[in-house]
């Protein structure tokens, strides 16, 4: 790979888990100020729980989207660790085809969906639900994008999880 593209990507990448502390935090303080506010002042307010779930959803498909690398999906992996590379690679393009063909499948539908949804606010921020719903179609294309990328990657016969990768620790 190009150095100076892989030095981008790194860049981009960090950038994506900055974004992701950001979202934590501002979750965390939304829950918190849900503390405060219903047991300190007896006086509950619904925009932190709205803000927290918000933050939550993005933080989840943001991470999966951007931050998490394809070693760290979870996986059933019996089958694939016990088997040798070639059908290991085949394996992985069958998976690959499969989410690029199913997410491509929902993608138009998905769009549309988050596009009708600006009809609707949010019930205490009044957010407009289809900026809200929008990291879910950001969350398709990247999904797509980065599995034709680890398609184009296998066709050209890369082990996507080499033997040594795959032994089994306690993680300690």
């Amino acid at each position: 790979m190009n150095p100076t593209l892989a030095k981008a990507g790194a860049w981009l990448r960090r950038r994506a888990e900055d974004v992701a502390v950001l979202m934590l935090g501002v979750m965390f303080v939304a829950f918190v100020l849900q503390i405060v506010f219903r047991y300190f002042f007896n006086f509950p307010v619904g925009w932190t729980s709205e803000l927290t779930v918000v933050m939550w959803l993005y933080l989840v498909l943001w991470g999966t989207a951007f931050v998490l690398g394809e070693k760290d999906e979870i996986r059933f992996d019996l089958l694939y660790s016990a088997v040798g590379p070639r059908k290991r690679i085949a394996m992985a393009i069958v998976s690959a085809v499969a989410v690029v063909v199913l997410y491509g499948a929902s993608l138009k539908g998905s769009f549309d969906y988050v596009s009708f949804m600006k009809v609707e606010k949010s019930s205490y921020l009044k957010i407009p639900m289809n900026w809200l719903y929008s990291i879910y179609v950001v969350f398709l294309v990247a999904i797509i994008v980065r599995y034709l990328w680890l398609l184009a990657q296998l066709l050209r016969g890369r082990d996507p999880q080499p033997v040594e990768s795959l032994q089994v620790s306690s993680g300690l």
